[in-house]
């Protein structure tokens, strides 16, 4: 797996795209690394940030409870929980809980009992639409534990 650190201006002008994408600033972070995973998949540290791009999106590193924190999450019942780590999206069925997200944003997965951090995928509905929707997909999971990016990145330490 290749790495290498990123100039100032590179490191400023991502941390940007994310804020803006994420709705959350970001301190200014030193010495920014990016590890080629796959053609299509990096995944980005600093102090205190792991973010994973996946083709143009920026995922939130599911290590990263902190930040995931900030972002929208249903919670899923333990039935939906293996599904889930195989990587399978989000169905309507399985939800339990949610806060107010907007179509095609992300949205973080936590299962019920110990709350944990499932998975990051992009919503595929709005919330508002959840109230009246019994069945169908709301959730494309992109990222989730035991994915082949959560092996690669645990072996990662910024």
């Amino acid at each position: 797996m290749k790495s290498n650190l990123i100039s100032k201006s590179e490191t400023s002008e991502l941390l940007k795209t994310v804020s803006e994408k994420w709705g959350i600033e970001f301190p200014k972070i030193k010495n920014v690394k990016v590890y080629q995973i796959l053609d299509d998949a990096q995944i980005i540290t600093g102090a205190g940030v792991k973010i994973l791009k996946v083709d143009e999106d920026y995922l939130p590193f599911l290590s990263e409870t902190e930040t995931l924190q900030k972002f929208p999450s249903v919670m899923v019942d333990m039935g939906a929980v293996k599904f889930m780590c195989k990587g399978a999206n989000v169905m309507r069925p399985g939800i339990k809980e949610y806060t107010k997200f907007e179509k095609d944003s992300l949205v973080c997965i936590v299962e019920e009992s110990q709350h944990k951090f499932l998975a990051v995928g992009k919503s595929l509905v709005a919330s508002s639409e959840l109230e009246n929707m019994e069945k169908g997909e709301v959730i494309k999971n992109i990222h989730y534990i035991s994915d082949r990016f959560w092996e690669v990145g645990k072996t990662i330490h910024s």
